[in-house]
């Protein structure tokens, strides 16, 4: 029982809540039959968003912390920790087929608890500076051309000049 090891105000325990109150008949569609010693799709789902919530994306890395984090055993209620594989399927073959629903139900309830303001929009604006534009590529050839065919033998001492798109260096 982990109920008394996990503080009252820990973010573990209002996901579970949350969660616990949305509906999930649609991702529950997506399975033929559920194990009662596996974890459901509820508890799965909780996983994974708990996992994002911390930085963990990777399926391995979910496994292990299901194995060792107490918020995780938390959120499994005492069931088995999921391997890699079964992370990853739910994944790609449950949630991929009704995880806009489920967000949707998510922004809903956030609304609804006044936690979620919808008047604003912000989108990752994340720019980055490429190196490979096509000036700069371009101006690096011809200073390639020009040090290299003014080293050649028999160009002489003659600084290079640049005229038109052709290195000289007469």
């Amino acid at each position: 029982n982990f109920e008394f090891q996990i503080p009252k105000n820990d973010p573990v325990r209002l996901l579970r809540h949350f969660i616990g109150g949305m509906d999930l008949s649609e991702l529950y569609r997506t399975y033929s039959r559920i194990e009662k010693r596996q974890a459901s799709p509820r508890q799965m789902l909780a996983i994974l968003v708990y996992a994002n919530m911390n930085g963990i994306f990777s399926s391995r890395k979910i496994e292990a912390a299901c194995k060792r984090d107490i918020n995780f055993m938390y959120l499994l209620e005492g069931k088995a920790a999921p391997d890699h594989a079964t992370i990853a399927r739910f994944r790609s073959r449950h949630l991929s087929s009704c995880i806009k629903d489920i967000f949707a139900q998510m922004d809903a309830k956030l609304d609804e608890m006044g936690e979620l303001s919808l008047m604003q929009l912000f989108i990752d604006g994340t720019k980055i500076e490429s190196c490979a534009n096509s000036k700069r590529t371009r101006r690096y050839a011809a200073s390639r051309i020009i040090r290299t065919s003014c080293t050649l033998p028999g160009a002489g001492t003659a600084t290079p000049r640049l005229t038109g798109t052709r290195p000289s260096c007469g």
